[in-house]
């Protein structure tokens, strides 16, 4: 049942059995754990969705979302429910360990000059474009010998969508080299800034479920970065998904998380490289 509280626009109240069962849907089908704590964050992230289209309550609403085989209305609603900031050059002691250390290792070692690279939790791509960026730059005219697309991935349509357009606000790339923004983009009438098509054509968007067994690849990744994601998950979602990840590794292959996260030591195979980054070894 919903209730709306009198004299507060657009907040609505959610019983703790309600709140309970949408907390277990979430955590059940996206791996999201949200603590009793975060009812009021619900309410009020998902109040105006519920009120404009009419809903009489969350298991409603949450009826809605399962029997929409589109996945659209799941995105939208993890869209709202989840936090999508980011922007070129987060956390940047991550993307010079990937240039200085990573890259050098890989050209040494991978014989066949196919690297595979994942961006999980892609969001709006800022992460993916900038990894691509730096390996146009190591490799340069050697790079036509290497497959160097990468596979950035969401949970979220909408937001694979923006990362498909590969346009940013200026405060976006406000971070990057003056160099890259020379080389890699375009400023747009509306003072937006677009990629170029090279850089674009270096990633390839999917849309994947970290909590969806096996992930839908057959080839292990030499890199992953799965940064901001598992803030959102319970202790032991995280141990589960960090073994998953670790099981499409290859030999030597890096995981990068984000800095507020950290991997059990006592229970991941990862062995621990530097703040936020662990190997397989």
């Amino acid at each position: 049942m919903l209730l709306w509280k009198v004299g507060v626009k657009n907040v609505l109240s959610i019983s703790e059995q309600d709140f309970k069962q949408f907390a277990q849907f979430v955590k059940s089908n996206y791996g999201i754990h949200f603590a009793d704590e975060k009812k009021a964050l619900i309410e009020g992230r998902l109040g105006n969705t519920l009120m404009r289209m009419n809903f009489s309550s969350l298991q409603e609403y949450m009826s809605y979302v399962t029997a929409d085989k589109t996945g659209k209305a799941a995105s939208d609603m993890l869209d709202r429910i989840t936090t999508n900031y980011t922007f070129f050059l987060r956390e940047p002691a991550h993307f010079h360990y990937f240039r200085e250390v990573v890259l050098p290792y890989l050209a040494k070692t991978v014989k066949d000059k196919d690297l595979r690279i994942w961006s999980a939790a892609c969001s709006s791509g800022e992460e993916a474009y900038t990894l691509a960026m730096i390996m146009d730059e190591f490799f340069g005219p050697a790079k036509n010998e290497w497959d160097t697309k990468i596979l950035a991935s969401d949970i979220s349509e909408g937001m694979l969508l923006t990362s498909k357009t590969g346009i940013y606000s200026e405060e976006k790339i406000r971070n990057l080299p003056e160099r890259r923004k020379k080389r890699y983009f375009k400023k747009m009438d509306n003072g937006d800034y677009i990629l170029t098509e090279r850089i674009r054509n270096e990633v390839i968007f999917s849309k994947i479920n970290l909590m969806e067994t096996p992930f839908p690849f057959r080839k292990k990744m030499h890199v992953i970065f799965c940064r901001n994601v598992m803030i959102y998950f319970d202790n032991e979602t995280k141990d589960q998904l960090a073994e998953r990840l670790y099981d499409v590794t290859e030999p030597g292959g890096f995981l990068f998380i984000g800095h507020s996260e950290g991997l059990n030591r006592d229970k991941t195979r990862y062995k621990y490289v530097m703040p936020a980054v662990y190997r397989k070894e």
